[in-house]
């Protein structure tokens, strides 16, 4: 990662500022915004993508909007660390009904699943079904989260 860092300038750095507090944001504005000419935006938004420091574009979903709005960070534990087991509930877990992002960690749980549900017989109904029931998994905690706030500490890192 240290030879990417070498390779972003002023301009990179401050495009992927800009993007980070609006990715819909348009050539022009972003132009405007960093002080470069629009064809120069795109191509640096191309090269970005490239290096790997743009992985995508994503819209921001109110899931308690939609009705989830129980949301819960599932720590579990597995009961070995064959790699065929982890394999498998890393390939699984992503994908399970309410995923919303799945780490894999250091210490004493293996992961850290976030997942949103209706409520907390759905969450129970999760639980159970598809963590407790899976022959890898040893252990899980449920913490449910009150209140969730988007952290912008990260732009310290893309400074100059």
């Amino acid at each position: 990662m240290d030879s990417k860092k070498a390779e972003l300038d002023r301009v990179d750095r401050s495009l992927l500022r800009a993007l980070s507090t609006n990715a819909r944001a348009s050539g022009a504005a972003l132009a405007a915004e960093v002080g470069v000419a629009e064809s120069t935006v795109s191509l640096r938004l191309r090269r970005l993508q490239t290096l790997g420091y743009i992985r995508g574009f994503r819209v921001d979903i109110d899931l308690a909007a939609l009705g989830a709005s129980l949301q819960a960070l599932i720590s579990v534990r597995l009961v070995k660390h064959a790699r065929g087991e982890i394999d498998s509930f890393r390939d699984a877990a992503p994908h399970l009904p309410g995923v919303i992002g799945l780490f894999h960690m250091a210490g004493a749980d293996d992961y850290l699943l976030h997942v949103a549900a209706h409520d907390a017989s759905e969450l129970r109904d999760f639980v159970l079904t598809h963590l407790t029931g899976h022959p890898a998994v040893a252990h899980t905690e449920t913490n449910l989260i009150f209140e969730h706030a988007d952290g912008d500490g990260w732009h310290e890192l893309v400074k100059e």
